[in-house]
């Protein structure tokens, strides 16, 4: 019986995160987290003669949470991007790419590329917290389309007992 060795789980904070947003590239510094997720959509399908309810797919909604450091470079592009919409109308679609990469893992890098993004729900313009030592803020984007541009490799270091 196979399974994975504990150098080839990967650490959390390794890696990095990009924002390209008209034409420009930002090594997102500052990001605490960022999550996306792809959540498959569903009907109820019944017939006649039995009980059972079955599903089946009928769309996806994209969407990606995260949490940045305030006062980052990433907390300030999106608070440029909320001026931008504020002053002039206009919602900013950026590009995220996420790129997994632990060098002490043998299963490589996977890199993702997110298209089409565009903030949604609250971005703080000011905080101030007399009980944080570190200001941080969650933010949410939703995405329109996504490619994976490197996969991981399988494990090389799989044990057996």
């Amino acid at each position: 019986m196979s399974y994975l060795m504990a150098q080839d789980t990967l650490n959390g904070a390794e890696g990095k995160i990009t924002i390209t947003r008209n034409g420009r590239i930002l090594e997102a510094a500052g990001m605490r987290n960022i999550k996306t997720i792809a959540g498959i959509q569903t009907s109820d399908m019944k017939t006649i003669g039995t009980r059972k309810v079955q599903k089946k797919a009928n769309g996806v909604t994209q969407t990606g949470t995260g949490n940045v450091y305030f006062g980052s470079n990433g907390s300030n592009l999106f608070t440029d991007m909320v001026l931008n919409y504020i002053e002039n109308g206009v919602q900013d679609m950026f590009d995220i790419t996420i790129t997994n990469q632990d060098p002490t893992s043998s299963v490589g890098a996977q890199v993702m590329g997110y298209y089409g993004c565009v903030l949604t729900g609250d971005i703080p313009l000011s905080i101030l917290d007399d009980e944080e030592a570190m200001l941080s803020y969650d933010f949410n984007f939703s995405y329109t389309s996504v490619k994976r541009l490197e996969a991981f490799n399988d494990p090389a270091n799989l044990g057996s007992n």
